[in-house]
């Protein structure tokens, strides 16, 4: 068990020393190692231009580009969402606090306040009676039909004064400049644009495998025709190009997919996953613990059974001595009722 809680503290990448501590320590390094993955991808530059090179020789039209997040990175590298929703670099960037986890407000600290609502108790039925004559809303019905032939509704003092209103565009309540919120993290740290990223890393691996199969097939004419007119990227590429291509995609896939890369994720998706992976990592070590606690207890009780056979072991000796004397003494009274006829007694374990 103790060696199960040191293999999954590996597996997040901590010694198990401190759990909170180490975890939030690599969350906070997680950035930096994005950062690294985003400029690895900067290799994939030739793989990118021969994607896009086959799809319009077969399109034979033109076509969108193809793996905008990929091409993205290329040039501005592993940037915040802001920056990709926008194509503007943010003046102010506010990134979450991972330390603390939201506070829940309560419902006794919201003051609504009495609205200018009377309430006393007036023996009805209820005990209770709103005045409503003593809210003041600012709107008065009046109806005069001589005047208007219609109801008038009087705004009060709103008609004359001059109201701003400031419409903001849906899910985007920051100032222009300023990232909050999901569009201060970085591509690779949000998880919609870090699924896109992935997904086209994949996109793009699958197109290189196929290459490679289809560059393989020496005997496949039909592929060989096709790609005589095709630019002269697509003819100069080799079986053993397209597996190095292959080699460093498949790198940067498994470095964002490992299982320690989930975990820290999922810690920076909700700070108190912390707390369940502490649980479960403890969870291991108590056990560990307690077998270790009553292993303890079986060497003591094998010591005390082993110091009560000392004891016991000379009693044992004295008594098979005196159960041989005792045996003789029958076999020999045995012998004389009979004449003197020779008497062994059989059966015994002595």
């Amino acid at each position: 068990m103790k060696e199960q809680f040191y293999q999954s503290c590996k597996q997040y990448g901590i010694t198990g020393d401190n759990v909170w501590r180490e975890l939030m320590a690599l969350v906070k390094d997680l950035p930096s190692q994005l950062a690294e993955i985003g400029a690895g991808a900067q290799v994939l530059r030739e793989a990118i231009d021969l994607y896009q090179a086959c799809v319009g020789f077969v399109c034979e039209s033109p076509t969108e580009q193809v793996l905008p997040m990929l091409q993205f990175v290329q040039t501005r590298g592993n940037c915040t969402v802001y920056e990709w929703r926008t194509g503007s670099e943010p003046t102010v960037v506010e990134r979450p606090n991972l330390e603390k986890a939201p506070e829940k407000v309560e419902e006794d600290a919201i003051d609504w306040g009495d609205f200018g609502v009377q309430v006393a108790s007036e023996g009805t039925d209820s005990g209770i009676s709103v005045q409503a004559a003593e809210i003041d809303w600012g709107i008065s019905l009046e109806s005069d039909s001589k005047e208007t032939g219609s109801d008038e509704i009087n705004w009060g003092d709103m008609a004359a004064t001059d109201l701003e209103i400031t419409v903001l565009e849906t899910g985007n309540q920051a100032p222009e400049g300023v990232a909050r919120g999901p569009d201060a993290l970085s591509l690779l740290e949000y998880p919609e644009t870090r699924n896109q990223f992935i997904d086209e890393l994949m996109e793009l691996e699958i197109f290189l495998s196929q290459r490679a199969v289809e560059m393989g097939e020496e005997a496949d004419i039909l592929s060989i025709s096709q790609f005589q007119l095709a630019p002269a990227i697509l003819q100069g590429q080799t079986k053993e190009k397209m597996e190095s291509m292959m080699s460093v995609l498949q790198d940067l896939i498994g470095q964002l997919t490992s299982l320690r890369m989930q975990h820290l994720f999922m810690i920076l998706a909700s700070p108190r996953y912390v707390d369940r992976v502490m649980e479960l990592l403890q969870q291991k070590l108590k056990q560990s613990q307690l077998l270790a606690l009553k292993k303890e207890l079986m060497v003591q009780k094998q010591q005390e059974v082993l110091q009560e056979q000392a004891t016991l072991e000379p009693r044992l000796d004295l008594l098979i001595e005196k159960t041989k004397e005792l045996q003789k003494l029958i076999e020999a009274d045995i012998s004389k009722r009979y004449n003197g006829r020779p008497v062994n007694l059989m059966g015994t374990t002595l």
